[in-house]
């Protein structure tokens, strides 16, 4: 008898667990939404070492310690590097160009990155260097520009300014408001 009573109390146990799992009508839109409205990422990801290919062929690399998912914001979704970024583009002529920050923003929608808070890039080949506080990267045009005060070093000058642009991968550039001694090629 006492078998009996404890199967059918087991029994109702199961059924309340199953009828409480079914009464949750939670769906994914909400829950979004209720962590949109809370200032709160969809997904935090730790560790973060991304390698894109091309072809069969590695064309960019990137690390993050700390990696926040706020693509549930409908008017800008973004991504959120608080503890910094380092990428490496790889061109197919073995041109590479390192981009490394300390906080860094990725905005979808209009696919511009903003690095923040000891910017360096560092073309490999060319021996280029920018360094920076601030720089923002239109990954649609493969252009890097910044209004803030910089330090840039090519093979023989060093200049100092506020107001930079140039090309991704340091190629071609523009500065604005300069001082250093600058070498000018006139062939």
């Amino acid at each position: 008898m006492t078998i009996n009573v404890m199967h059918i109390l087991k029994s109702i146990a199961a059924l309340f667990m199953v009828a409480i799992l079914f009464s949750c009508k939670n769906n994914a839109k909400e829950v979004q939404d209720f962590l949109a409205d809370k200032n709160l990422p969809i997904g935090i990801t730790e560790k973060v070492h991304l390698v894109h290919t091309d072809s069969a062929r590695v064309t960019m690399k990137m690390y993050t310690l700390l990696m926040r998912d706020f693509t549930n914001r409908k008017a800008h979704p973004y991504f959120e590097f608080p503890k910094g970024i380092k990428i490496t583009t790889l061109e197919r002529n073995g041109d590479s160009v390192v981009i490394a920050g300390d906080y860094a923003l990725r905005y979808l929608k209009t696919k511009v990155s903003e690095i923040t808070k000891n910017v360096v890039i560092y073309n490999y080949v060319q021996k280029h260097k920018l360094e920076t506080s601030q720089l923002f990267w239109d990954e649609s045009t493969n252009y890097f520009f910044t209004e803030k005060p910089f330090t840039f070093y090519t093979r023989t000058d060093t200049i100092y300014g506020v107001g930079f642009e140039s090309k991704d991968d340091l190629s071609e550039w523009w500065v604005k408001d300069t001082k250093g001694k600058v070498t000018i090629d006139t062939e």
